[in-house]
């Protein structure tokens, strides 16, 4: 029986097809039509999962939608309503879109489908909470939901046992940790729902020196974690910005313009908003710990993506593990969804061995053979070398030892925001100049931006304070102490952007400036040619950790097709690409002309 679960019209539009409760296929929208949170419907999206699976829509058995409009409707209007005058420019605005498709979804899914029968919808939440434990390798599991807000509900937790997900409590508009994070994201001058994760890369340059502000005036956090927003301070319930007038006052000033330069100050205030989040998921960590003696959690939802938050929890909390959905946001609440039909609505059994999960690495999307990257490279002469065997990771290796930078480009593309080896930008962990070349030649953005490392899952406790499996990248956890490179008097005097150049450990490519990285384990199980590139790396050096980055510069989605690879290499300073077999290097390339900047093709975020 195939399911297809569809996200769409919010942000981060997807599609996901599973078959027997297995998941097929998945993919964003974005992927496709190179629009980076693209919500419009995942047409193409669908066009692939039904390709992958050798399918039609005619194959198709029921389609689910993940989340009901109809209330969600509801909660506009009545937050609108409920501040008139002020809310009637946001109303007016939202209507048409509400009148148009919002309301319509059945006809227009029907319609750009092809789909004959009944649209099924889930909750929004519950489809967050069925992708967090359906596809987890716990038998039974706390549930909870990280989120900005689905029809009313915030954050939601419950239990997860057998085919069911039942959800015990729930927190609900305007009182919202993710739109909380998201007004501090564009008080610091980011892009809401694209933004955030800066933040969280920001705030280790800082000094949590507003907490007590924060805590005092602006939200009022319960001993269980549940909490209530002072919403003289936002603007988000009526208005078409996240903060107002109020906020700026007791912040010393208007919100940081997008683009201008960083202070101290935007440092401070991330790290204040950063160490507020960490407070809040600890207390509901806790609680939900007390309330149902569950010694896994399962999270989703769009807060669970901050993996700094994460790395706490499962630290300091009371979990012997955690399992995060690697689509934590409303491109996996379609998995969720189509999910939630499978289980819940037919009763079809879950089976678990408590080890593995189902998400196969995340490694859902799109594949290229080596025939199909040969003649697209022969079409259009662009020179190569055909690497076999272990004469492919030899190479790669080696250009990594001599300071290279790699477009790894292998396998079915990721599901998620994460490049975790299939659509990866490469380099070498222990360079002390990796993480300024590659923020400011290859992917054009911010200089303070950390790298994450992979690592080899057999050696991470070695150099991380870590000891389980983080296939996913959603964990964040200290370098070991003693491969730490101990700070003078001198640098240990130094404020912000000021530290950045510091090298702090025999890894200071992907070491932050708190001494933390944000962790991918690999194994030979799910990328075996990942895999086998970071063992000749480590056999060769010593070194069993290097840089991984997302396939892409600032504002693209990550590369879809090896056309995208490509573009994305000749546009930038990369070194080599590597396209499954065939390895490029850029000095023996043709001139690459385009007829317009392509900066200008790509929204910055």
């Amino acid at each position: 029986m195939y399911i297809l679960g569809i996200s769409a019209y919010y942000h981060d539009s997807a599609a996901v097809l599973i078959k027997d409760g297995n998941i097929v296929a998945a993919a964003q929208e974005e992927r496709f039509t190179r629009k980076k949170y693209d919500e419009n419907f995942p047409r193409m999206a669908a066009e692939f999962c039904l390709e992958e699976a050798g399918i039609d829509i005619t194959n198709v058995d029921h389609v689910a939608f993940y989340d009901k409009p109809l209330i969600k409707f509801d909660r506009i209007l009545e937050t609108y309503l409920s501040f008139i005058p002020n809310g009637w420019i946001s109303l007016r605005k939202a209507i048409p879109l509400w009148l148009s498709k919002k309301l319509h979804l059945p006809k227009i899914i029907k319609k750009e489908l092809g789909w004959k029968g009944k649209v099924l919808f889930t909750e929004h939440h519950e489809s967050h909470a069925a992708s967090a434990f359906f596809p987890s390798p716990f038998e039974e599991a706390a549930v909870i939901c990280f989120d900005g807000v689905g029809e009313w509900a915030t954050i939601t937790w419950g239990v997860g046992k057998g085919n069911r997900v039942e959800i015990k409590e729930q927190i609900l508009f305007p009182h919202s940790l993710g739109l909380l994070y998201s007004a501090f994201t564009y008080y610091t001058g980011f892009k809401v729902n694209s933004g955030e994760y800066k933040v969280m890369g920001l705030a280790p340059y800082g000094e949590p020196k507003y907490v007590n502000m924060i805590l005092e005036e602006i939200v009022d956090i319960k001993y269980d974690g549940s909490f209530r927003m002072n919403m003289d301070f936002f603007n988000y319930c009526q208005g078409m910005t996240m903060t107002n007038k109020k906020f700026d006052k007791l912040f010393g000033g208007p919100p940081r313009k997008s683009e201008e330069k960083l202070t101290q100050r935007e440092m401070d205030i991330a790290a204040s908003v950063q160490k507020v989040t960490e407070i809040i998921m600890l207390r509901i960590g806790k609680h939900v710990y007390g309330q149902t003696g569950q010694k896994n959690l399962c999270m989703a939802g769009g807060v669970a993506l901050n993996c700094v938050g994460n790395g706490i929890l499962l630290r300091e909390g009371p979990f012997e593990d955690i399992w995060v959905q690697p689509s934590a946001g409303d491109a996996g609440a379609a998995l969720g969804s189509a999910l939630t039909i499978w289980h819940h609505c037919l009763d079809m059994p879950r089976e678990s061995n408590g080890k593995e999960d189902k998400q196969s690495g995340s490694y859902l999307g799109p594949h290229f053979s080596n025939d199909k990257i040969k003649k697209y490279l022969d079409k259009n002469n662009y020179p190569y070398k055909e690497r076999m065997g272990e004469g492919l990771y030899d190479d790669v290796s080696t250009r990594l030892e001599n300071g290279e930078i790699i477009g790894w480009f292998q396998g079915r593309m990721e599901f998620g925001p994460r490049a975790l080896g299939a659509r990866s930008i490469i380099g070498d962990a222990r360079n002390s100049e990796m993480q300024k070349k590659m923020n400011l030649k290859i992917k054009y953005r911010e200089s303070f931006r950390p790298f994450a490392p992979s690592v080899l899952l057999e050696y991470v406790s070695e150099w991380f304070e870590h000891d389980k499996e983080s296939p996913y990248m959603l964990m964040v956890a200290p370098v070991k102490e003693e491969k730490r490179i101990p700070m003078t008097d001198e640098q240990r005097g130094l404020f912000g952007i000021d530290r950045l150049n510091i090298p702090r450990s025999n890894i200071p490519a992907i070491t932050h400036v708190d001494y933390s990285a944000r962790i991918q384990t690999v194994d030979g199980k799910s990328n075996e040619r990942y895999y086998r590139l970071i063992k000749k790396f480590y056999e060769n050096t010593g070194c069993p950790v290097i840089v991984n980055t997302s396939f892409n510069v600032r504002g693209e989605p990550i590369v879809c097709t090896p056309e995208d690879a490509y573009k994305c290499f000749m546009r930038t300073e990369m070194d080599t690409l590597v396209l499954e077999n065939y390895v490029l290097l850029k000095s023996e390339q043709p001139e690459w002309k385009e007829k317009k900047d392509w900066r200008e093709e790509f929204e910055l975020d």
